[in-house]
């Protein structure tokens, strides 16, 4: 017997006992968040879901805290096809500016009006932006409603801002959005921020409110302004290359029970924020806004050329009218 005849002789043999290692297709899904974050359990769910759909037949991996790369080089990737998928979020605008349509201040009012633009037209051409660059949007997935946290004072309205030392994302869009309502903003990496706020190098920050409880914000926060400014989503990608190597069975499946996931997470988004905000009363004072004054204060924003220009007049013209806002 030659060599190769007995390598293939022993694949056979594998393939007898253990078929499904043998047939198994390897799905890796990386995630900038940690272990026992929202997204590790939106993650996890998928992960669940869809390896009873499809037995035997594909191995789920996640990948948490971004060690397959970093977010940037690995949206990259998904295009290049050397990384399969990833679970993403303020990131994505690198790759398509017109996600910053959700960077529009008080766009969305409720989860329900997100769930509505994911089956619009607006996701289609979202979707488009994204395929230009070799990646499938999949679904949309919560992440939730941005809050404010500061050391100072509460904020009810956008002059209760002025003069504080506000952190951001490193996206020019949420700069300017603080900027405009009156704030210091201070782009920062999130992995600074706990210090920074503990060092006064900022005086606070803003997030979905599980942030503040998960990362332990309130050891070094007085205040929470449920400002709800921003609804930002998570966005389920995969690469095109990598979809177009599986079988048809697998690519509807995998792109089908993504979308069957996203209002499960809607749904645990809903849930544990009323719980999260209950959890911190005891921790951090909590106060609502004068949502009419921020709205006002934010309307100019929608009319700026570092919106308009970055996220398309046409992106959002279909975004305001899927939501009927004009």
């Amino acid at each position: 017997m030659t060599f190769s005849s007995r390598i293939a002789a022993l694949t056979a043999s594998v393939a007898l006992f253990f078929p499904a290692l043998a047939h198994s297709t390897v799905l890796q899904i990386n995630s900038s968040l940690p272990d026992g974050s929202f997204a590790h359990a939106f993650l996890t769910e998928f992960k669940t879901r869809l390896e009873a759909e499809l037995p035997g037949q594909i191995d789920v991996q996640i990948f948490m805290g971004n060690t397959l790369g970093s977010e940037e080089d690995v949206l990259q990737g998904l295009g290049f096809g050397t990384h399969h998928a990833s679970l993403s979020a303020s990131a994505v605008v690198q790759i398509n500016p017109r996600a910053a349509v959700f960077d529009l201040p008080y766009l969305f009012e409720n989860r329900d009006q997100v769930q509505a633009f994911a089956a619009s037209a607006a996701f289609d051409l979202l979707a488009e932006g994204f395929a230009q660059s070799g990646i499938v949007l999949s679904a949309l997935w919560d992440n939730g409603f941005r809050v404010i946290t500061n050391s100072v004072r509460p904020i009810v309205t956008p002059a209760d801002l002025a003069g504080l030392k506000i952190r951001t994302p490193t996206s020019r869009q949420r700069v300017a959005m603080f900027n405009t309502l009156g704030a210091n903003a201070t782009p920062l990496s999130f992995g600074e921020v706990y210090s920074g706020l503990d060092q006064g190098v900022i005086d606070g920050q803003e997030n979905p409110a599980q942030i503040t409880d998960s990362a332990r914000l309130y050891e070094v926060q007085s205040y929470m302004s449920l400002s709800n400014h921003v609804y930002l989503p998570t966005f389920m990608l995969f690469g095109q290359a990598w979809l177009n190597a599986q079988t048809p069975e697998i690519r509807e499946t995998v792109l089908r029970v993504a979308a069957e996931t996203a209002p499960w997470t809607f749904a645990w988004g809903e849930e544990t924020d009323i719980k999260v905000i209950a959890d911190l009363a005891d921790k951090i004072a909590i106060n609502e806004v004068d949502f009419e004054a921020f709205q006002a204060a934010a309307l100019p924003l929608y009319d700026d050329p570092l919106f308009v220009d970055a996220i398309g007049a046409d992106m959002i013209a279909v975004t305001r009218e899927v939501l009927g806002l004009d």
